[in-house]
Order: C-alpha cells, then sequence, then structure tokens
C-alpha cells in the first residue's frame, strides 16, 4: 500500500489506517485482533486509536483506557510494525482534572497510554479536541517537551476549526516548540467543509491530513433510509447519537445518486465512496473505523481498482 510522509515529520502514514473505535466498545478482543492482524496482511500499517476508546459499563461518557489495553495486547511483537497513533483530552474520570489539555492530565495520561499500549513511545500524539479552558501555550509546550523526552515522535491535532489550527500553528513557530505534523478531520462525501479552509492552511504550512468517517457513520454504506429505519446491529441502535445530523432528505437523496452511479460503473455503493476518499488528493491518510473484516476486504478490493478518473471523480463531487 503506497505510503504518504505525514507533513513535515518523519512519520510515513499508510493511504488507509485503521480506527478502533470499535474496539472495548462495540467488539470483542478476539474480533480486534483479527482485524488488525488482516490490516497488517493488506498493508495498513497506521492504527489510530484514543485513550478514551472502550467505555466503563456504568458511565458512557467516560473512556476507560480498555481500547489502547487491547491494542497493546494484540501488538505483542508487532509493535515495530505499526505506526500508532492515539489521542489525549476527553474524560477519563470523575475528578476536575480528568479531562482537557492541561499539562496535569497530559502528563499523567501519556504514561497510562504507554502502559496499556506496552511501548515506550508514541508515533503520533493526537490532541483530541480543542480545549477552551486551557491555554494553547499550557499544552503545546507539553506536547514539545513530550517529544523531548522521547514518549512521542510526532503530535496532531483533531477536530480543530482552521482559527484553533492557525493560532496553534503561529504559538509553536513562535516558541520553536515542536511542529504539528497533521490534523485528523471527519471528512466525507456529506461533510466536506474542512475542504473550504482547514485543507487549504494546511497544505500552506505543511500540516498533514488524516480523516475519519469517510462513509459518514452509515449513511454512505447505504445503512439508513429514515430515523424510522434502524437496522438492530447498527452505530445509532446502540447508542450512537453523533450519527443523527446526517439523517436529511437531502443526504439520503445523495446517497441514492451515489448508488446509481455505482451501479452504472459496476462496483458497490461503499467501494465508490470509498475509492473517491482514498483518491481526493488532499487526504493523506483515510481512517476506515472497521468492526468486521469484512471491511477490511472492502479496503483490499477498492485499492485494486487504480486511480479514478478525473471526470468521474468531478461528477460525484458535484452532486448537490
Amino acid at each position: 500500500m503506497d505510503k504518504q510522509i505525514l507533513g513535515k515529520s518523519n512519520i510515513p502514514v499508510s493511504k488507509v489506517g485503521l480506527g478502533t473505535m470499535a474496539f472495548g466498545r462495540w467488539i470483542d478482543a478476539s474480533a480486534s485482533q483479527r482485524i488488525i492482524d488482516h490490516s497488517l496482511d493488506i498493508g495498513m500499517t497506521l492504527i489510530d486509536t484514543a485513550n478514551f476508546y472502550g467505555k466503563r459499563q456504568d458511565i458512557d461518557h467516560i473512556g476507560d483506557g480498555l481500547g489502547e489495553q487491547m491494542i497493546g495486547n494484540i501488538l505483542k511483537g508487532k509493535r515495530d510494525q505499526v505506526i500508532l497513533a492515539t489521542k489525549v483530552g476527553m474524560r477519563m474520570g470523575e475528578g476536575k482534572m480528568d479531562e482537557g489539555l492541561s499539562r496535569q492530565h497530559i502528563t499523567q495520561q501519556i504514561d497510562r497510554s504507554l502502559q496499556r499500549l506496552q511501548t515506550d513511545y508514541i508515533d503520533l500524539y493526537q490532541v483530541h479536541e480543542f480545549d477552551p479552558h486551557t491555554p494553547l501555550e499550557e499544552t503545546l509546550f507539553v506536547l514539545h517537551e513530550l517529544v523531548q523526552q522521547g514518549k512521542v515522535r510526532a503530535i496532531g491535532y483533531s477536530n480543530f476549526a482552521v482559527d484553533q489550527l492557525r493560532s496553534a500553528y503561529e504559538i509553536s513557530h513562535t516558541h520553536q516548540w515542536t511542529a504539528c505534523a497533521s490534523i485528523q478531520s471527519e471528512f466525507n462525501l456529506l461533510a466536506r467543509a474542512v475542504e473550504q479552509e482547514v485543507f487549504p492552511y494546511c497544505e500552506q504550512v505543511g500540516i498533514g491530513k488524516i480523516i475519519y468517517s469517510p462513509l459518514a457513520r452509515g449513511i454512505l454504506a447505504g445503512r439508513y433510509r429514515s430515523l424510522q429505519e434502524i437496522p438492530v446491529e447498527s452505530r445509532l441502535a446502540k447508542g450512537e447519537e453523533r450519527i443523527k445530523h446526517y439523517f436529511t432528505n437531502e443526504n439520503f437523496a445523495k446517497v441514492d445518486t451515489y448508488r446509481q452511479i455505482a451501479e452504472e460503473i459496476g462496483c458497490t455503493l461503499v467501494q465508490l465512496v470509498l475509492w473517491w476518499t482514498i483518491e481526493h488528493p488532499q487526504v493523506d491518510s483515510m481512517l476506515i473505523g472497521a468492526s468486521r473484516t469484512a471491511h477490511i476486504d472492502e479496503i483490499e478490493q477498492v485499492l485494486q481498482f487504480g486511480a479514478m478518473s478525473a471526470s468521474l471523480r468531478e461528477h460525484i463531487a458535484s452532486i448537490h
């Protein structure tokens, strides 16, 4: 599989990476191992997780690190085969300092992540989301220190708006602290706002671009037709509320059009959507949130399609 150097770092990421939000939450350790093994077999070397992934059984909004723990166990003897990315910032306990991007929280959580992942270093350490309650200077300096200490190879931001990204870049540049290697953003055919400002700014200053949710949490896989038709084993049925904003008549009409195009060229809806996203010129790596090995099989098939023609890309992109 093709690899791309992430921003100005020396981190090579596979064109498709494995997103592991399902690990410890919707799938168990044996299923997680099958997915990781299959992903490595087809050349997916970027594995993206977060300390928040998995969940406490009593309080759904507090992470328990189970996803990282599973990955650490699975990667025994394989650590050098992967680029390992994790995140910090979401709530990990009920105390006042158990979330956010303060020095105290980050320095506590990096050591816990390293322990759960059974590794001496994280290839890409990302802040999970912007923290309005902590000065950016405090966050960026402690991230810089982690790189200096050898606990982290590169740093990244997740879910930052362009103004937040610009401020962080300018602070790091002014102080000559470790520069951001990547931004991780939600991006798909139904959510393309980052093309307007975030991607162009990243191109301007040399920040890599990792995207997640290429199938719009299942909408672009054709799994949903309305809020009244919810598949029993779907993420929405299991409590994934963030999917609901995709449920509009406009989006369902777009999915029907994409399905028609897929039928015309002889592939599935999922394959068409993933192909368009993988081939997007501004995407360095696309994360696929697999919960079954069949999802990896789909990627393997798409990778054999080759380059998408400019005319097809433009046609798909023009659908409103």
